[in-house]
């Protein structure tokens, strides 16, 4: 007669004849019982469909086996190769990744942080929201005794682990290549004032046309939200300007395909009338037919995949890990 009942090592014991201790070392692959011994528990375990306690190993162990990843958005083609590096690690070392998108909202990805904790994830890896100012959670978490790490928009603090990309190297190689095609008059599309990844930019972008000895025109230097909307409105408003930029760099290639879009809208052709280089290397510009001039490469893979070994490793390490700080210089890429 069949039951719902889950089969229980005990019932396995019973079934062979031997200890619990026995069986649960086997399950365990533990030195001490024979391979015969070992083998007979396996196959009883497969016959009666036998599932380890996973509550029972969590509270031994005091490990959840799962790590959380917040991201801005999951459909970002830099966020998704970031986490398939992430994942294929996590995999590696029997872990289990929840993945949540914070939708660049501060609130919601604390509220995704609140749930992390509840659910005692055993580590958080985190690319900030646009609109994070607050990182009381970071001790928070610290006082839970859940290491996080975070990897491409990180805080602008050094008490922490931060994976990021040194975005000045390929903003210089960016506005060398526009100068090298003659281009004088070069504009940046950047993010919310309140983004330390805007500010990143900002301070590149202008130390970059100061090397090459271009003036810096404050009406060249436009923001937005990182929304359609707002993307279209900042490039309307280099559009109206009565000595518009020939060359623009913006914050990434999303913004570069809403603009892309718009400017068909205004008659205006994309490498005629406008040059684009923008930040993260978008797969997709492969298969389009008239694709920007360029994207910045800014290794989302290398950032994920250096992200988790830190965060594995503060999981794993008893003791506090001091705090970790990886670079990786971005680099233009001509399409």
């Amino acid at each position: 007669m069949q039951t719902d009942k889950p089969a229980t090592i005990k019932e396995i014991a019973r079934k062979l004849k031997i200890s619990t201790s026995t069986v649960s070392r086997a399950l365990n692959n533990h030195p001490s019982i024979g391979l015969i011994t070992t083998e007979r528990v396996k196959q009883m375990a497969k016959e009666l469909q036998y599932e380890p306690n996973q509550t029972a190993i969590f509270f031994k162990q005091r490990k959840t086996f799962t790590i959380g990843v917040i991201v801005p958005y999951l459909a970002e083609p830099f966020f998704a190769d970031a986490i398939g590096s992430i994942e294929q690690y996590a995999n590696e070392k029997d872990y289990t990744v929840i993945l949540s998108q914070s939708f660049d909202d501060e609130m919601r990805e604390l509220k995704i942080i609140q749930t992390f904790k509840r659910h005692r994830v055993d580590g958080v890896l985190i690319s900030l929201s646009k609109s994070t100012t607050d990182f009381t959670f970071i001790d928070t978490l610290r006082q839970a005794k859940i290491p996080v790490v975070f990897f491409d928009r990180v805080p602008k603090r050094t008490d922490v682990h931060r994976v990021f990309s040194d975005l000045s190297t390929g903003m210089r190689e960016a506005i060398e290549a526009f100068v090298n095609r003659g281009h004088q008059n070069i504009a940046l599309i950047n993010g919310p004032d309140t983004m330390i990844a805007s500010q990143e930019r900002l301070s590149s972008f202008q130390d970059a046309m100061k090397q090459h000895n271009l003036p810096l025109n404050k009406n060249y230097i436009v923001s937005t939200d990182l929304f359609a909307d707002s993307n279209e409105q900042a490039m309307e408003t280099l559009i109206n300007l009565p000595d518009r930029p020939s060359a623009v760099i913006a914050f990434n290639d999303m913004v570069t395909l809403d603009v892309m879009r718009y400017l068909r809208t205004k008659g205006l052709v994309l490498n005629q009338d406008f040059f684009f280089i923008s930040f993260a290397n978008y797969p997709g510009w492969e298969y389009i037919d008239n694709p920007p001039m360029g994207s910045i490469e800014q290794y989302p893979r290398k950032q994920g995949l250096r992200a988790a070994e830190i965060l594995f490793e503060a999981i794993e390490q008893k003791e506090v890990l001091a705090a970790q700080t990886v670079v990786f210089p971005s680099k233009l890429a001509l399409t």
